[in-house]
């Protein structure tokens, strides 16, 4: 095992190295503009993504059985995950009407379908645990207390 770790640590810095290394090739101006998304990521996710996720999280647990916790935490963060992976294509911004390749599927059904199977196999694993801690004679699924 602490092979692995080692091997995995390795071709995480080498990466991190080569990563730096295209940085230092990029021009000023899109270097400037590199370090200026990066900030405004990281301003973003902690001063607003963050705490809402924790502030729904947290309500969620006051609200929801046990047995739902993580089935519906896991869905939401996926949830989140598509979404921001389809965002820069569902308004179509990049499409061209000469080339019909770029931009060439039917993005928001296939975001619907996504998010549809996520909150089956949630609805699915919350059913599976809420039936197995029934069966279960030392397990409760009742709220939690603040």
């Amino acid at each position: 095992m602490t092979a692995v770790r080692v091997a995995l640590v390795a071709a995480g810095l080498w990466l991190g190295w080569h990563g730096i290394g295209l940085l230092f090739d990029l021009s000023r101006p899109d270097l400037v503009s590199v370090i200026l998304w990066f900030a405004a990521a990281i301003l973003v996710h902690d001063g607003v993504f963050a705490p809402l996720c924790a502030l729904t999280g947290a309500t969620a647990r006051y609200y929801l059985p046990r047995t739902w916790w993580g089935p519906i935490a896991c869905g939401a963060v996926c949830t989140v995950a598509v979404l921001l992976i389809t965002a820069p294509v569902l308004r179509r911004g990049g499409a061209v009407a000469d080339n019909p390749t770029v931009l060439d599927r039917d993005y928001p059904l296939g975001l619907t379908v996504a998010l549809a199977l996520i909150w089956i196999l949630v609805l699915a694993a919350g059913t599976a645990a809420h039936l197995r801690s029934r069966r279960s004679p030392g397990t409760t699924a009742t709220r939690s207390t603040p």
